[in-house]
């Protein structure tokens, strides 16, 4: 049953004339028949179909009236789809009581109903896909559009189609169990206990198990903190420092130029105080280890996207691209609420809950991590920070999978003067909210005079 492109009338000469869009009249008839005839049929055909995939308005009614008899409870027949169908007034739309009662004898059982179901399903999907490829065509002759909002619309239709076309399925514990132990035995001679990207905090990765894929993290402070440090921190120990296979990671930076976060960068590696990379202030003994440090980092693969304003579907396109070419595991954006919408129209708190939902889409869309950055309310100044401190939208909340805060006390009095001149800062790390996981406290430390964080350790304490 290959689908049918036959062509309406023309002049008789090849490829002239509108094509017929695939469909097979004969599959999407069997699927409702062997429904008709077997109630198991019908579990197995929502796996593959919606209403909308059948080609034939009739078809797509009777469809819809065995669904609705499905979820009330009832069973499906020829009377009691003819009869749902003239209790909506779709049976004359729907062929009649004759045509329902002809669909039995198109398919002589149920046996291969799986099989007529994805016909229909491929059928629906090249429909789709020629759909799409009309709409970019008209909308690239159009020179009022630009052509990169077209190209950010297009990939995403075509991953829509993608995330549709899932078929719902399940396993037997028998099947799971070989597949869970072939896992856990991975691990085991691995030698590894993080599942996810680790971010060289151990106590962090104790708790999240390493950043995991398709998630989205938030991390949260109020200005001068250290979000900035904190994430560049992470994004070193992963692509440069990590003693195992260095990581590919990407750092979308909005707020710094490029410059400015590899002087960090440098500072925090070489060990040398940032005021003094800022000033020039260096003695000869610093230009080798700054050196090696640049040499290290040099070699690193690390990807700096600096681009201030950047519009969110300039960013999910240079995700995809570094996702692509660079085939980046995590990605780091400093910070979410600097990214700029397309939709002008919306008020920013809707603006900011766009943003954020389209994170997390694009983290599972990709498959890896993305850690993202915000501040929080100006009332969680010298108080614990908390979930609702979030600034700008509570969807944030919402779609994050992981959400932590930097919390750090600060006092007007001469203690807060001595910790300020001092090596390190007590610094706690949150996690207030971890879909599959602990929440709790991880005591870290921040070195001002290279701008970094480390984990904390007994000489600390």
């Amino acid at each position: 049953m290959a689908p049918q492109t036959q062509k309406e009338p023309g002049n008789g000469l090849m490829g002239n004339g509108p094509k017929v869009p695939p469909h097979n009249d004969e599959a999407e008839q069997a699927s409702l028949g062997a429904m008709l005839l077997d109630e198991d049929a019908i579990t197995t055909v929502i796996q593959y179909i919606r209403p909308d995939d059948f080609y034939s308005n009739a078809n797509r009614r009777v469809y819809s009236a065995i669904l609705g008899l499905f979820n009330q409870g009832r069973k499906a027949d020829i009377i009691t789809v003819t009869e749902e169908l003239r209790k909506v007034g779709d049976l004359d739309l729907s062929g009649g009581p004759s045509y329902v009662a002809s669909l039995t004898n198109v398919v002589p059982s149920s046996a291969n109903v799986d099989y007529y179901a994805k016909i229909v399903q491929d059928c629906s999907l090249r429909r789709s896909l020629i759909r799409v490829a009309g709409e970019v065509s008209v909308k690239s002759y159009d020179e009022s559009q630009e052509s990169r909002v077209i190209l950010e619309e297009t990939q995403q239709r075509i991953f829509d189609l993608t995330e549709d076309r899932k078929t719902l399925s399940f396993k037997s514990a028998k099947e799971i169990i070989p597949e869970a132990i072939k896992t856990i035995e991975k691990l085991y001679n691995a030698k590894d206990a993080y599942t996810g990207v680790p971010t060289g905090f151990e106590e962090l990765d104790s708790m999240t198990s390493g950043f995991q894929p398709a998630e989205l993290i938030i991390i949260g402070a109020r200005p001068s903190v250290g979000k900035t440090a904190l994430a560049l921190t992470m994004a070193a120990n992963m692509s440069i420092n990590n003693k195992g296979r260095k990581i590919p990671t990407a750092f979308f930076t909005l707020e710094m130029s490029d410059m400015a976060l590899m002087q960090r960068l440098i500072s925090s590696e070489a060990n040398i105080e940032s005021n003094k990379i800022r000033s020039g202030l260096l003695k000869p003994s610093d230009f080798h280890s700054l050196m090696t440090a640049a040499g290290t980092i040099y070699e690193a693969p690390l990807y700096i996207v600096d681009m201030p304003n950047m519009k969110l579907l300039d960013l999910r396109a240079q995700a995809r691209r570094l996702r692509v070419q660079q085939k980046v595991e995590i990605i780091f954006i400093d910070y979410l609420t600097l990214i700029g919408s397309d939709n002008y129209q919306l008020q920013r708190h809707e603006q900011i809950a766009e943003i954020s939902r389209s994170l997390k889409s694009l983290a599972r869309e990709l498959n890896i991590p993305i850690v993202a950055l915000s501040q929080v309310r100006r009332d969680a100044e010298g108080k614990r920070p908390n979930l609702s401190d979030i600034r700008e939208s509570g969807s944030i909340e919402q779609d994050a999978d992981v959400v932590m805060f930097l919390h750090r006390e600060r006092e007007s009095d001469k203690k807060s003067n001595e910790r300020e001149n001092s090596d390190i800062a007590h610094t706690e790390l949150i996690i207030a909210k971890q879909r599959n996981g602990p929440v709790g406290t991880v005591e870290i430390v921040f070195l001002p005079r290279f701008t970094k964080f480390a984990p904390m350790t007994r000489e600390h304490q």
